[in-house]
C-alpha cells in the first residue's frame, strides 16, 4: 500500500511545468477611453490646453486693502478660501467668501469673490 502511495506521489511531483513567452503587439489603451465622469472631463480639458480645469491653483495675495482686494473666481455664490497669513505658517485660516461682499482675513488682507465661467 505504501509503495502505491509513493509511486503516485512520484508521478505527481514529476509533472513538468511549461512556460511560454508571448509578446503582445498592442500596448495599453489610452486612459481617456476608460475614464468616465469628472475624470474624463478633466482629461478632456487638459487635452484642450486647460491645465487647471477645476481652478485649484494657489493665488498670490495682492496689496491687501479694501479698495484692491484679492479676487477669487467662483462658479457658486459661496466659496471656502484658505489664507496662509505668514510665509512659514503651519496652519491655514479658512473663511467663507460670498459674492458681492469683501471679507477681511485675520492678517489684514482683503478678499472678494467674482463670477467665473463653469467648466461644463
Amino acid at each position: 500500500m505504501a509503495a502505491i502511495v509513493a509511486r503516485s506521489l512520484h508521478h505527481t511531483a514529476r509533472r513538468g511545468v511549461q512556460l511560454t513567452s508571448v509578446r503582445f503587439a498592442k500596448m495599453m489603451a489610452d486612459p481617456l477611453e476608460h475614464a468616465t465622469g469628472l475624470e474624463k472631463q478633466e482629461l478632456l480639458a487638459k487635452a484642450a490646453g486647460n491645465e487647471n480645469p477645476f481652478d485649484m491653483r494657489v493665488y498670490k495675495r495682492v496689496s491687501g486693502d479694501s479698495s484692491n482686494p484679492t479676487v477669487v473666481p467662483s462658479f457658486y455664490e459661496r466659496r471656502l478660501v484658505g489664507c496662509i497669513c505668514e510665509e512659514d505658517a503651519t496652519c491655514i485660516n479658512w473663511m467663507w467668501l460670498e459674492k458681492g461682499e469683501k471679507k477681511r482675513c485675520e492678517c489684514g488682507y482683503w478678499f472678494q469673490l467674482i463670477d467665473a465661467k463653469p467648466m461644463v
